[in-house]
Formats: C-alpha cells, structure tokens, sequence
C-alpha cells in the first residue's frame, strides 16, 4: 500500500514540474520586438517594398510578445484580412498614431497591420505576422507569413534586406499579467500537490 501512495506521490510532483518548468518557459520567452528593427515603421523605398514581409518571415512570434511600432508622421492600423490586402484604411479594428505604439500579441494566428498615410500600403508599409499556437511553442522555427499576392510577381527580384535582430526588454501591464497569472497557476499546482500528499500520507 505504501508503494502505491508513493508512486501516486511521485507522479503529482513530475505533473508540477512539468507544469512549472513550462509556465516559467513562457514567462521567459516573453519578448518585444520593434517593427522593421533599426529602419523602423516607415515607406520602404521603391527597390524594397517587401522589406516588412521579409522582416516578419525572419522572427518568431508566440502569444505574450509585444510588436513596437516606432514612426513619425504616420501611424499603424490593425485590420482584417481582407483590408490588408486591399490596402483599405476604412475602419480599422484599431489604429494608432502616437509615434511609438505598442502591440500585444494576445492570441495565436493572424495579425494585420498596414499605415494610415495614403498611398504607403501600396509602396509596401504593411505586415502581416503569424502568432506560434501554444502546441507549437516548443518548436523553433520562423514564422513564414505568406507575402501579398501583389508583391509576388516582385518579391524575387529584390535582394534581401538588411536585417538586425533587436529585442526591446520593456514591459506594459499586459504581459505583465499575463506572466503573474502563469506564474500563479504553477503554484496552485504544486499547493495542490502538497495536499495531495499529506491525504495520501499513511
């Protein structure tokens, strides 16, 4: 019978483990990345106009991360997909046009943006980003968001863009507690785990 408790026993701590190790990965891997890194969020010129499409297909997203858009005399519209491609500014899901607007990435697929300023969609300022599903965080691998079929015929032709991998470390209240709630849930399995044990205990 005491072997029995102690296997039940050793099975709810490597349950807790688990479910530990794996919230303090996603707290971890929690990251803000700035859109176009050191170019910023701008209309790319006429020779690189898939510039943010490459720039997304070279990151990997996942739920938790924040997008940093930093421009001036513009802004940023989160749209459909439908208005992306179309390059549609009419009633955005929401748009922004503070100069440095942050985005959180709070559920996986799809996300789209394109600027506000007439005519920069077309020339290219506009990104699309797929988010990692949580069963695939533990799989490294960029993010391939396909390219707007516009763009397709060019894309091939254009040399690949500079790219810098830059990280912001900030935070925003969010992701924030976001993080506190992983954080408490680990704990709730390992306080549920102790009592398990002591009911257990002979």
């Amino acid at each position: 019978m005491a072997s029995q408790h102690f296997g039940v026993v050793c099975s709810c701590m490597i349950m807790t483990m688990i479910i530990f190790l794996g919230a303090s990965s996603a707290v971890e891997g929690a990251r803000d990345f700035k859109v176009g890194d050191h170019l910023g969020w701008h209309e790319p010129g006429p020779n690189n106009i898939s510039y943010y499409i490459q720039w997304a297909q070279m990151n990997r997203f996942q739920i938790g991360d924040s997008l940093v858009f930093e421009y001036q005399n513009d802004s940023v519209l989160v749209v459909e997909k439908w208005k992306y491609f179309h390059c549609d500014p009419n009633n955005p899901i929401t748009s922004y046009d503070d100069g440095n607007s942050t985005v959180i990435l709070d559920r996986s697929g799809f996300f789209y943006f394109i600027s506000g300023t007439e005519n920069h969609c077309h020339n290219g300022q506009k990104l699309i980003v797929e988010v990692i599903s949580p069963q695939h965080m533990a799989i490294f691998r960029p993010a391939a968001s396909p390219a707007p079929t516009e763009d397709a015929s060019s894309s091939s032709e254009l040399a690949p863009s500079p790219y810098y991998h830059h990280h912001y470390h900030g935070s925003n209240a969010s992701s924030s507690t976001s993080r506190f709630m992983m954080i408490g849930s680990a704990f709730m399995a390992l306080l549920v785990t102790f009592v398990v044990v002591l009911v257990l205990a002979p």
